[in-house]
């Protein structure tokens, strides 16, 4: 078998260019204008910025990517113009604009200019870069022509063996040719160097000399070649490999028994590497795949979300953090396919954007009601202070609840606001009511009532019985009685239990007599006097005023902080007022049932 090599892999696969490609160390489409200039610069000041060309090209796709949505945003022509390959240097330049200077124009103008600088000296290198490669092509060629000369006139082998070996030395010295000429120029020059080698009769003991010096040589190059099958990172064992074999074909050949072995073995560990490297970007193509199919999944995910009706703070909140996990997700997920990877992401980020434009607009709704409620209650405490002073109790008690269950039904206000809001019109309530409750002695006025009926126990406690007087009496004290009126809610038992005592103490037999007869007797003042079920229909209706009260101001109450206390002793209250109530009913069905016998 020729010794003569042919990889399996001569160049680096269409794959190896696609992973590159597809891993970039940097995520640009995150970055913004700045962030993208100031790479852009970092890269043209890098040592090594002539072979980070597509590294260039990305940040600059991401900057006039970035650019048109940044412009369109802003409500200007979205539409730019991005150099490329074909855009001489010296028309690159940013168009002059009538009126106003865009704030993207000096962005523009100032990425544009060191994109154009770079690009120009880029061009520069390669053009050097393919003249010195032509140079070589040039340099090589003049080396076969040479190395064909001595195959085919050696003379004195003495002469001829360092002639050959200088050959080799300005061989390996000269640099690379064009890629199309690298083939065709390694392989004639093999091909001399082999009929140098058994074509000539040189002096056996040089040519014995080099053979081993070539087969110890070569024999590394195997050894090296089975190491690298050992590497844990593929990619790099494979680009390794390709260097061995473009030294492997710089040496010369070893003695004819060791042609075939030393070449199997060689071939073996690439082979070992070319299948491990081949089965590498099969797994990675499967993983990108299945990359896809996760990524288009949380597109649907994000998608489905973006799509929902939503109706308050609340819910937006809970979804926008749903989101945040979705996201942080996709960033633990690889990337996907080269054709679908750019196209899936724009996917993603329009529906997380559509989703928090649309929060954004419904917050600024929000706060707009917000502010149109704090305008409603601010109408409400001007009226509540201005009728915090009245002495109108009756009018100005009924305003102000009414004006307590208007604030109850008005939205939310800014939370800096509402609790200076609420302590403002509760000052003005307290201040009303407080006033009401705390007035001297009067018609309607509980706190009164409860003092003049407390003086006229204290009047029946002293009254001396009399025979000829008892009877106009204990009248003038039960009309001066039931003149009075309402007291508070939780005195009234006690109250009426005094006055029941006091005047069985000074009337005996009045608690039957007095119920017996009450309905049936007219007063002094020509008016029928108050009935059983009178007076127990008046407790009803006081009594169902007072259950509303207390209702509305447990939701009142509810605004405040630490309002739990209050909240507790007023359902305990408004739970014992609905029981007085349904007992009321009772008692008033009986009497209604007793009067129409």
């Amino acid at each position: 078998m020729s010794e003569e090599i042919k990889p399996v892999v001569t160049e680096e696969p269409a794959d190896v260019a696609k992973v590159e490609q597809e891993t970039p160390v940097v995520n640009y489409a995150d970055k913004n204008l700045a962030e993208l200039t100031e790479l852009f610069q970092q890269l043209v000041e890098s040592e090594d910025r002539m072979k980070r060309s597509k590294e260039a090209d990305a940040i600059k796709s991401a900057f006039y990517k970035r650019l048109s949505k940044e412009k369109a945003e802003a409500g200007e022509d979205a539409t730019v113009e991005e150099p490329d390959d074909n855009t001489p240097v010296e028309e690159a330049t940013v168009p002059m604009q009538s009126g106003p200077v865009s704030p993207f124009a000096a962005i523009e103008a100032g990425f544009k200019s060191l994109y154009m600088a770079y690009k120009k000296e880029r061009a520069e290198y390669n053009k050097q870069l393919e003249a010195e490669r032509d140079e070589n092509l040039t340099k090589k060629q003049a080396i076969i022509e040479e190395l064909k000369a001595l195959v085919e006139n050696p003379g004195e082998m003495k002469d001829a063996f360092p002639h050959f070996r200088d050959i080799q030395n300005r061989w390996r010295e000269t640099g690379p040719v064009p890629q199309q000429n690298f083939r065709d120029i390694n392989d004639t020059y093999q091909l001399y160097v082999t009929k140098f080698y058994d074509l000539v009769d040189i002096n056996r003991e040089l040519r014995d000399l080099d053979f081993k010096k070539n087969l110890e040589a070569k024999t590394a190059y195997c050894e090296s070649a089975e190491a690298l099958a050992e590497e844990e990172d593929v990619v790099e064992a494979f680009k390794e490999l390709q260097k061995l074999h473009e030294q492997w074909k710089d040496l010369g050949p070893v003695a004819k028994e060791y042609r075939e072995e030393i070449w199997e073995r060689f071939r073996a560990a690439t082979s070992v590497i070319n299948k491990r490297y081949q089965a590498h970007f099969e797994g990675l193509k499967a993983q990108q795949v299945e990359n896809l199919a996760k990524k288009e999944a949380l597109c649907e995910r994000v998608e489905a979300i973006a799509a929902q009706e939503i109706t308050s703070s609340s819910e937006w909140n809970a979804l926008s953090k749903e989101i945040e996990k979705i996201q942080a997700e996709w960033r633990s997920i690889g990337f996907a396919t080269r054709k679908e990877n750019q196209k899936v992401y724009d996917r993603f980020r329009a529906a997380c954007d559509k989703f928090f434009e649309r929060k954004r607009a419904s917050f600024s709704e929000f706060k707009d009601s917000m502010n149109e409620n704090l305008a409603k209650k601010m109408a409400i405490i001007e009226e509540a202070e201005s009728l915090k002073d009245s002495t109108d109790w009756k009018a100005t008690s009924d305003r102000l609840i009414e004006l307590q269950k208007q604030w109850k039904e008005i939205g939310a206000v800014p939370r800096k606001k509402s609790e200076q809001i609420w302590k403002r019109f509760r000052a003005a309530c307290d201040a009303f009511f407080t006033a009401r409750d705390n007035r001297p002695a009067g018609p309607g006025n509980l706190s009164g009532n409860l003092a003049a009926k407390k003086a006229l126990i204290e009047e029946i406690k002293a009254y001396v019985p009399d025979a000829e007087k008892d009877a106009e009496a204990r009248k003038d004290f039960e009309e001066r009685w039931k003149a009075i009126g309402f007291v508070p809610f939780k005195e009234k038992d006690a109250i009426q239990a005094a006055y029941r005592e006091a005047m069985e103490a000074k009337f005996p037999g009045f608690g039957q007599r007095g119920r017996r007869e009450g309905g049936r007797r007219e007063g002094g003042n020509g008016r029928r006097p108050l009935t059983e079920s009178d007076r127990l229909k008046e407790q009803f209706n006081q009594l169902q005023q007072e259950i509303q009260t207390y209702e509305n101001n447990i939701g009142f109450f509810g605004l405040s902080k630490g309002a739990e206390k209050l909240k507790a002793q007023m359902q305990e209250r408004i739970d014992a007022a609905k029981a007085k109530l349904e007992d009321l009913k009772a008692q008033i069905r009986a009497k209604e049932l007793e009067d129409q016998e």
